[in-house]
């Protein structure tokens, strides 16, 4: 397994040992996570290093699990080991979809940018370009490359939502759980609150990576939890892990300028997957949903936060959404006018 060691390579190592399977856990520093069954064997490893995949594999594996190919070029690698490797399971993401007006998740920032998808999307929806410009434009050239190798090397792509659990870079879920250590008790949630993009706990990939192992094919099958629940319930959900009650404010359509009231949760339409392919193909059940698993999560998001600054914590995070996050001077100021308001 390629990048094993990341938040949903943890999963699956341990659901496929679990399962029975031989596992090769190979990440760039060779590590181990403690959850994983002692049988599990470590392997240092850079994909990048010319011959290092092929000749880590050696006489070859009945299943090549990866975690972190992008591209063309990794494309090209993998097929490079069409009779070496009997099949493959590839994560890939539902940001190659776009809309039947071409919209994305890379025009988001644009003026009626926002994407609007059929509820719920399925793999037959329309995909952007293939290219090397944008994180969904490599998934996508990535995709369409390995799905012209064939039973050669029968892929299976799972398209991940917004993948949530421990281990994650970009815990969504912060947005509350900080606001709460912060002894804050109101927010402001933009578009009404009824924002919903699609979640998929790292267990439940794991659990379509394990069932994929069993049945190879090439395919692409959406990764989605059993539920897809909005903003202000995801908001409801973490109070209810802390046992506190938080005012929430409603603001109709989007954030003003600044951003006060936009969460890493939210936009103007719907993004929820359709997962009966999934279902019928693979006979997936979700080994969690949403809320159950809440409190592990917040669990450790306290644990990653304790005594640490957020940005230490999760420096990623911080590249990505910036500094109006946790802006609470903004907040507290949209607040201010709004109570004069009403």
């Amino acid at each position: 397994m390629l990048g094993a060691t990341g938040q949903i390579g943890r999963a699956a190592v341990r659901a496929l040992a679990e399962d029975g399977w031989e596992v090769a856990a190979a990440s760039h520093g060779g590590g181990r996570d403690g959850t994983w069954d002692d049988g599990v064997r470590t392997v240092a490893l850079d994909r990048e290093e010319e011959g290092a995949l092929a000749a880590a594999l050696g006489d070859g594996c009945d299943v090549l699990v990866d975690m972190v190919a992008f591209g063309q070029a990794h494309a090209a690698q993998l097929a490079g080991l069409a009779g070496l490797v009997g099949s493959a399971v590839v994560i890939s993401s539902g940001a190659v979809y776009e809309d039947d007006r071409g919209r994305s998740f890379d025009t988001q920032g644009e003026p009626d940018g926002f994407p609007e998808y059929p509820v719920p999307i399925p793999e037959a929806q329309r995909t952007v370009a293939p290219g090397d410009a944008t994180y969904g434009t490599r998934k996508i050239a990535l995709e369409r490359e390995l799905l012209a190798i064939g039973d050669a090397l029968p892929v299976t792509l799972l398209r991940a939502g917004a993948v949530h659990g421990e281990h994650c870079r970009t815990p969504r879920e912060l947005y509350f759980v900080k606001r709460l250590l912060d002894g804050r008790r109101r927010r402001v949630l933009a578009y009404g609150g009824e924002s919903r993009f699609h979640p998929v706990h790292a267990s439940n990939v794991a659990e379509l990576i394990r069932l994929a192992a069993l049945r190879p094919a090439p395919r692409v099958l959406n990764a989605g939890d059993p539920q897809a629940p909005t903003v202000a319930e995801i908001g409801a959900a973490v109070d209810d892990v802390f046992g506190l009650k938080t005012e929430t404010v409603l603001m109709a359509g989007a954030p003003p300028e600044g951003g006060v009231g936009e969460t890493p949760w939210s936009g103007a339409h719907d993004v929820v997957y359709d997962m009966s392919a999934a279902e019928q193909e693979l006979g997936y059940r979700p080994v969690t949903g949403y809320a159950p698993s809440l409190p592990q999560t917040v669990a450790w998001l306290t644990a990653q936060l304790e005594g640490r600054d957020w940005r230490r914590a999760f420096p990623k995070m911080a590249r990505v959404y910036g500094e109006a996050l946790f802006d609470y001077a903004a907040e507290d100021a949209w607040l201010e006018e709004y109570d004069r308001r009403v």
